[in-house]
C-alpha cells in the first residue's frame, strides 16, 4: 500500500517536473513574452518648462576696470584694501617707480644735449644764409664789373685808342710832307750854296725820321685792329663769362650749404622733439605709478595667477602692463555671468527669460535675460578640464539689486520654453535607434521599441509631440545596443 502510494507521487513529481522543464523551456524560446519588471515611467501629460539652469557668480554690470598702464613689468608699494569705498580721485595703488626716475634724469640730459645740438644748428644755419648772402652779392658785383669792363673797352677805350692811332697817323703824315717839303726846298738851297750840305742832310734825317713814325703809326694801327682790340676784347668777354660762372657756383653752393644746414637743423629739432616727447613719456608713466579711482565704487581686487590656483593681490607683488588689478562696480545693476555647455548652447539665444536664485539670498529670485553669449569657448574652463567645452554667458537682472554683491554664487534658470499641456517622459528614455528618436514601451508582450517625434527637453523631461500617449508606460533603462 505504501510502495504503491509512493510510486503514485512519483509518477506526479515526474508529471509537475515535465511541466516546468517544458514551460521553462517555451520561456527560455520566448524571452520577448517575459514581463518587463525593471523601472518604467509612466507619460503624462501636463504643463511642461523647457529650461536650462547652471550655476555661475553675480558680477557687477557696469564696472571699471583699473589696469597697470606702467610699460614692462613693476611692483606694487601700496594697495588699498579689498571692499573699501572710494570716490573719484581716491588713491588705489601705488607702484615701484625708481627705475623711471633714474631714466628720467638720464632722459632729461639727453634733452639737454639735444637742445644745444639744436641751438647750435640754428645758429649755423643763420651763418650759412648771412655768408651766402655775402659771396652771392659779391659775386654779381664781380659779374657785374666784368660786364662794365667790356662794354667800356667796346664802347669808350677801344673807339679812343682807334682814333688816337689814326691822328698819329694823320700828324705823321703831314710831318712827312712838311719834313718832304723842307727837304726839297734844302736841295734846291744847297744847289744854289746858300746852306751848306750838312744843313741839307739834317733835313734829309728829318724826312726819313717822319717817314718811319708815319710808318709807325700804321703798324700800331694795324696791331690795334687786328691783334690788340681781339685779344682784349676776348679777354674780356672770358671774364664776363668766368665771372658769370663764378656766380651760379657760388649760388649753387650757398643753396646747397643753407640746405645741408636746414637739414641738419630739421634732425637737431626731430631728435630733440624725439628726446623730449621720451622724457615726457617717462614723466606720465611716473605718473601712472599713482592710480587713483577713476570713479566711485566699491574695491574689488583681480586675482592673478592660473585659474586653478588664483592669487590674491597684494603688496610687493609684480604685475604686468595691462594688467587688471581692481574692478570698481559703478552702479547697482547687477547681471549672473554662468557658463553654457556646448550641448545645450543650440537652445539659448539672447533675449530669453530667466530666473536667477542667489546663495546668500535664498528667499528671493531676480527676474532677468539673456543678453551675452560668447562666440568663443572660455579657455580657463578648457584649461581646468580639456574635455569641457563651455561658453561664458551674462544674464542680465531687472531693476536695481543693491543688496547683491560681485562675487556672490548664484544659478541662473533660463526659461527656453513653457507648454501647458503636452506629453513628455524622463530624458532617459529616449534613445537612437536609426537615427531616429525611439522609447521603449512596456506591454504585457514584454517591452517593445516605438519611434516618436521629439520637442525640446529641459535635461530631465523630454517633450513628445507624437509616439506616445499619457499612461503608457516607457523604460527608465532602455537597451543600449542603439545606433
Amino acid at each position: 500500500m505504501i510502495k504503491s502510494r509512493a510510486r503514485r507521487y512519483m509518477i506526479a513529481g515526474g508529471a509537475i517536473a515535465s511541466v516546468l522543464l517544458m514551460a521553462g523551456f517555451i520561456k527560455w524560446m520566448s524571452p520577448g513574452a517575459e514581463a518587463y519588471t525593471g523601472p518604467t515611467f509612466e507619460a503624462r501629460r501636463g504643463p511642461l518648462l523647457i529650461s536650462v539652469t547652471e550655476s555661475g557668480t553675480i558680477q557687477s554690470r557696469d564696472r571699471v576696470a583699473v589696469k597697470s598702464e606702467v610699460e614692462g613689468r613693476t611692483t606694487i608699494l601700496w594697495l588699498i584694501p579689498e571692499g573699501t569705498m572710494v570716490e573719484k580721485g581716491d588713491l588705489l595703488v601705488e607702484l615701484d617707480s625708481s627705475d623711471l626716475e633714474d631714466n628720467r634724469l638720464e632722459q632729461q640730459i639727453r634733452v639737454q644735449n639735444a637742445e644745444a645740438a639744436f641751438i647750435r644748428a640754428r645758429e649755423t644755419l643763420e651763418i650759412n644764409r648771412n655768408q651766402a648772402e655775402a659771396d652771392i652779392a659779391q659775386a654779381k658785383l664781380d659779374y657785374r664789373f666784368a660786364q662794365l669792363n667790356l662794354t667800356k673797352y667796346l664802347e669808350g677805350e677801344y673807339p679812343q685808342e682807334l682814333q688816337r692811332a689814326e691822328a698819329d697817323i694823320t700828324l705823321a703824315n703831314e710831318e712827312l710832307q712838311r719834313a718832304t717839303d723842307k727837304l726839297v726846298w734844302s736841295e734846291r738851297l744847297a744847289d744854289e750854296g746858300y746852306i751848306t750840305r750838312m744843313e741839307m742832310q739834317a733835313d734829309e734825317l728829318s724826312a726819313k725820321r717822319s717817314r718811319i713814325d708815319l710808318e709807325l703809326a700804321r703798324s700800331k694801327l694795324n696791331l690795334l685792329k687786328e691783334y690788340t682790340h681781339l685779344q682784349k676784347k676776348e679777354e674780356l668777354e672770358s671774364s664776363v663769362e668766368q665771372k658769370r660762372m663764378a656766380l651760379d657756383r657760388v649760388e649753387r653752393r650757398a643753396a646747397a650749404d643753407v640746405m645741408q644746414a636746414e637739414a641738419d637743423l630739421n634732425a637737431r629739432r626731430s631728435e630733440l622733439e624725439r628726446q623730449q616727447s621720451r622724457l615726457d613719456k617717462i614723466e606720465q608713466q611716473i605718473e601712472k605709478c599713482t592710480i587713483r579711482s577713476p570713479a566711485a565704487g566699491m574695491v574689488v581686487h583681480v586675482k592673478t595667477g592660473r585659474p586653478r590656483n588664483p592669487e590674491p593681490l597684494e603688496e610687493g607683488q609684480e604685475v604686468r602692463e595691462r594688467q587688471d588689478l581692481i574692478h570698481l562696480p559703478t552702479a547697482a545693476s547687477m547681471m549672473a555671468e554662468i557658463s553654457i555647455h556646448e550641448s545645450t548652447l543650440n537652445k539659448v539665444s539672447t533675449g530669453l527669460p530667466a530666473r536667477v536664485s542667489v546663495d546668500a539670498i535664498p528667499d528671493r529670485v531676480y527676474k532677468g535675460s539673456v543678453a551675452r553669449i560668447a562666440v568663443l569657448p572660455d579657455p580657463d574652463q578648457g584649461f581646468l578640464n580639456p574635455d569641457l567645452t563651455v561658453f561664458r554667458t551674462d544674464v542680465h537682472l531687472e531693476g536695481r539689486a543693491e543688496e547683491l554683491r560681485p562675487g556672490m554664487s548664484c544659478r541662473a534658470e533660463i526659461i527656453i520654453d513653457s507648454y501647458d499641456d503636452v506629453v513628455y517622459v524622463p530624458v532617459q528614455s529616449v534613445v537612437r535607434e536609426g537615427g531616429h528618436p525611439t522609447v521603449y514601451i512596456n506591454t504585457p508582450e514584454g517591452p517593445r521599441p516605438r519611434v516618436i517625434e521629439l520637442g525640446l527637453d529641459n535635461n530631465r523631461m523630454a517633450h513628445v509631440i507624437s509616439g506616445v500617449e499619457p499612461g503608457e508606460h516607457v523604460l527608465l533603462n532602455p537597451p543600449l545596443d542603439t545606433d
